[in-house]
């Protein structure tokens, strides 16, 4: 047989395509071409496909072999594409007939000695192969609980090509053979949704942040911490996980899929499992914008931010990193996801994170009360202020003021609400926001646009008096009205109420670092 297919699947971000890998084999001087827009690794499938067939008992004929990855234009990138090579380049020469492998996607690197090698983004893969009709998937053995989570397909895991040779042609397997690599290959990490969360509890005092956080999780909302070194800042971001409820189905493909692009996967499960916890991600401000939001030669890769859809982002010492960084951010705040150019083409990525900033007051960390201990200079000061910029700041829900406990506070501390209490309370508020959203597409207060605060959920105006009051002085912008609103609904939903009153419009106010209630609006 002169000409033969398989099926793979290529990557683009999240959104797989169908590509129909096509070998010909014809007369002329032996040769190995590869085209239709492969990358540098791709192209390099050519020696491990002929080393990996030779060493598998089925060397390839010394002919002129070309292979096509159609469609033609697409880029293409990774090793992936080595298994459906070696299928159609062995059907091609008369090794396997047509007729076993058709219908079905193969995924998977080869090494030169034959065996079937893990690769990053099978999950989203596998999605782009059933949407598109297939229901069988041959995958590397490693990844076949990753490719399983997708219903209505059938998954094929396998070790070596030899053993996948032997089931298309019929014949018995071969025996196993010892894998050189995994003796190399580092025991697999366990799973981080199984590690305890630390406990809100362990939190002294900083009852108005404590609040603050238990309103950011109920209703999703971006949120700053401002205050001194060691007034616990980062303590309480890194417990704002474990209030958020577990995502649901959808969610969790989402997530699963951006790790399983970013090679994440195996290392936050242990064995590619669905992730059903909210993730956490935490980089160093000397993070660049590549590592945060995303990118790389080529197609470029998730980021930080994308890594944190459903979960928390969050940047500690936040005006230390670099302004383009922070800017970068305000797209994925405003529209939940990233779209990265490159030459090569444009990936897109959900980025749908809170967002939680940690702040000193100045660099030295100490202008705190009357700043008599604080060395900044003036200057010093409003420039570091400066780096977290107005628009940044105006999609911040939630800011607080941390301050620093005193010594009273920690010798008559009681012990605060618990984790789990204080969740019970952010998923009772979560059910209801989601009862009252579902007709209009949201799921969460963080979500709420506009027109809708303005519409069907418009409040009387002796509820927002307060609120237009800051509009009017210049307080608040639109948007900004638009967030105090949304975290006013938040708070009425954690006591249960139908509606927001006047008072929950004042904690609201409150929250954004502004005078609310009669009293604060009047000054």
């Amino acid at each position: 047989m002169a000409l033969a297919r398989a099926l793979a699947v290529g990557l683009v971000g999240l959104e797989g395509h169908l590509v129909q890998v096509e070998a010909d084999i014809s007369g002329g001087l032996p040769a190995f071409v590869l085209v239709g827009l492969p990358d540098a690794s791709l192209s390099e499938a050519r020696d491990r496909v002929r080393a990996a067939t030779a060493n598998s008992g089925h060397r390839l004929p010394l002919q002129r072999l070309t292979v096509n990855l159609s469609p033609a234009t697409l880029p293409k990138s990774g090793s992936s594409f080595d298994l459906a090579v070696a299928v159609a380049a062995l059907t091609a020469a008369g090794v396997l007939p047509a007729e076993a492998s058709a219908g079905a996607v193969h995924l998977g690197e080869l090494g030169l000695d034959g065996s079937v090698r893990a690769v990053d983004g099978v999950l989203p893969a596998v999605l782009a192969a059933a949407r598109a009709g297939v229901r069988t998937v041959v995958v590397p053995a490693a990844t076949a609980q990753e490719a399983a989570l997708v219903p209505g397909v059938r998954v094929r895991g396998v070790h070596r090509l030899a053993e996948l040779v032997a089931d298309y042609r019929g014949e018995a397997p071969p025996e196993p053979a010892d894998d050189p690599t995994a003796l190399l290959a580092p025991p697999a990490a366990p799973a981080l949704a199984e590690a305890a969360a630390p406990d809100l509890a362990d939190v002294v005092g900083q009852a108005e942040a404590r609040f603050a956080l238990e309103v950011a999780a109920a209703g999703a909302h971006h949120l700053l911490l401002n205050g001194p070194p060691g007034a616990g800042k980062t303590m309480l971001a890194a417990r704002l996980p474990g209030l958020l409820p577990d995502l649901d189905e959808e969610a969790a493909l989402e997530v699963t899929a951006v790790h399983s692009v970013a090679g994440t996967l195996r290392a936050r499960t242990g064995a590619g499992a669905l992730i059903t916890r909210p993730p956490y991600e935490d980089p160093h401000h000397t993070a660049s914008v590549a590592s945060v939001v995303g990118g790389g030669t080529g197609i470029p890769r998730p980021g930080a931010a994308s890594r944190a859809h459903h979960g928390v982002l969050f940047l500690d010492e936040a005006p230390e990193f670099e302004s383009r960084v922070l800017e970068a951010l305000r797209q994925p705040l405003e529209h939940g996801e990233l779209v990265l150019h490159r030459a090569r083409g444009a990936a897109r990525y959900p980025a749908r994170f809170q967002l939680v900033l940690a702040a000193n007051p100045c660099p030295c960390g100490r202008a705190v009360g009357r700043a008599l201990e604080c060395t900044c200079t003036p200057n010093a000061r409003r420039r570091y202020a400066a780096k977290l910029s107005g628009p940044l700041l105006d999609r911040v829900d939630v800011r607080v003021e941390v301050r620093a406990v005193t010594r009273a506070e920690v010798a008559d501390a009681v012990p605060g609400e618990s984790t789990a209490v204080v969740a019970a309370r952010v998923r009772a508020a979560r059910t209801l926001a989601g009862e009252r959203l579902r007709p209009h597409g949201a799921r969460c207060n963080g979500e709420l646009r506009g027109p809708l605060l303005r519409g069907p959920l418009r409040l009387p105006p002796a509820v927002t008096a307060d609120l237009d009051r800051a509009l009017e002085r210049g307080a608040l912008t639109l948007r900004g009205v638009d967030r105090v609103l949304r975290v006013a609904w938040t708070v009425a939903d954690l006591r249960g109420a139908p509606a927001p009153d006047r008072d929950d419009v004042g904690r609201a106010l409150a929250l954004r670092g502004l005078p609310g209630g009669p009293a604060g609006a009047a000054a």
